[in-house]
């Protein structure tokens, strides 16, 4: 069986359904109706495949007169498709063409495939490779162990860029231009979590640094512990970041510490710099 655990965690800075309002609205660049259209595209997932307007509406904290015409825009142009019998709306053929290409372009998920599987199988836990969505990171790959018992996150999934070990790595190989705008996106969104949040960024950097990986045992979610090292593949891409982890039921932070680490360094080693320069 396996550890039920959300994708988005309980975790407002992992939560797609509140994020749409982290956007730079005094930015006079920021094209504000193309946002509120990639937030209501991304207010799907695998738990919410079909939504009324009036779901959207409350997802984004839009008007619903605004989302019936964003529905209807991206309705037109095959990006939602509306099912009729039930009024509500789910993903058109457009993201399915959108998604394809843009996971096509990322050849690093094959090249890193046997060397997470390996890590996954040796340390029986599960191996995810990730990018950042905006305040979250986002599973592009995972490869599980063994254990009859894991964690009920896959590709496309979701988790929280601030308090998961995988988002810390990834914040962690950021150059401090990157971090410092990264910093100022979080603090915008919520700050009175930020000075907790900052501490705990400016420890997980420091710690990759000398360790090698970010660690995050019961701070993401308590029931699970994790680690995550990260790195730039080169190619034009940007950071990714590599994690290990399970339930605490089967997995402890020592295990995953002498036992996995190692063999999570050496495999995120051999990412570095893959895709050229």
């Amino acid at each position: 069986m396996s550890a039920i655990m959300s994708e988005t965690a309980l975790d407002p800075l992992a939560d797609p359904e509140t994020e749409e309002g982290a956007g730079p609205k005094e930015d006079r660049h920021f094209v504000t109706a193309l946002a509120r259209g990639l937030a209501v595209l991304a207010c799907f997932g695998r738990d919410r495949r079909m939504l009324a307007n009036h779901d959207i509406a409350e997802a984004c904290g839009l008007p619903r007169s605004t989302v019936s015409r964003l529905t209807y825009t991206l309705t037109k142009l095959g990006y939602l498709h509306l099912v009729e019998e039930s009024g509500k709306y789910r993903l058109g053929t457009q993201t399915i063409a959108l998604g394809s290409m843009a996971l096509g372009g990322l050849d690093v998920r094959q090249i890193a495939r046997p060397a997470l599987r390996a890590v996954a199988q040796a340390a029986n836990a599960s191996v995810g490779l990730g990018v950042r969505d905006r305040l979250s990171m986002r599973y592009i790959d995972c490869q599980r162990g063994p254990a009859a018992i894991s964690l009920n996150l896959d590709t496309g999934s979701r988790i929280s860029l601030a308090r998961s070990a995988m988002g810390r790595a990834y914040i962690a190989v950021c150059s401090d231009r990157e971090r410092a705008a990264l910093y100022e996106e979080l603090q915008a969104y919520d700050p009175l979590a930020w000075p907790a949040l900052r501490a705990g960024l400016d420890h997980a950097v420091q710690e990759h640094r000398e360790i090698g990986c970010c660690t995050s045992f019961g701070e993401w979610q308590d029931t699970v512990s994790a680690i995550a090292v990260g790195f730039r593949p080169g190619g034009g891409l940007p950071p990714m970041s590599v994690n290990c982890g399970a339930p605490t039921i089967i997995t402890d932070g020592r295990f995953l510490m002498d036992v996995a680490r190692p063999k999570l360094i050496e495999a995120v080693r051999g990412l570095e710099g893959v895709m050229g320069a």
